[in-house]
């Protein structure tokens, strides 16, 4: 069943996003090693570097803030499912490295904010 109008809207929305914030983080001294990381638990959205830190980066792309902020839909159980995540990533890597879950949350006029330590 092919994608509604909305859907493909959301998807390129949240694609532009996320190069938005790899170029955001990049400025701000990051290097990023992965760009949708997938795992069994889920995908992460980016995995950068940050000095010292492994950086898990939930990217949240929003027209507006009508509902609420971006960084609330980051829920539970997302956050859950992001600590298993970075368990993956350090068993594939072989070594668990300081990490750190940040939250970035775009929006479509090119505002962005970027929440460290977000869980």
């Amino acid at each position: 069943m092919p994608d509604s109008p909305q859907d493909v809207h959301k998807k390129v929305l949240g694609k532009a996003g996320e190069k938005l914030a790899a170029e955001y983080l990049k400025k701000q001294g990051f290097k990023i090693l992965k760009h949708n990381y997938k795992t069994p638990f889920g995908e992460a959205d980016i995995v950068a570097r940050d000095r010292d830190e492994t950086v898990f980066v939930e990217v949240k792309t929003r027209i507006g803030d009508k509902y609420g902020a971006p960084r609330e839909a980051v829920t539970k159980t997302k956050q859950q499912r992001y600590y298993k995540i970075a368990q993956c990533y350090w068993l594939k890597t072989g070594q668990e490295p300081n990490a750190r879950f940040d939250v970035v949350e775009v929006y479509e006029d090119g505002r962005i904010e970027h929440y460290k330590n977000a869980f």
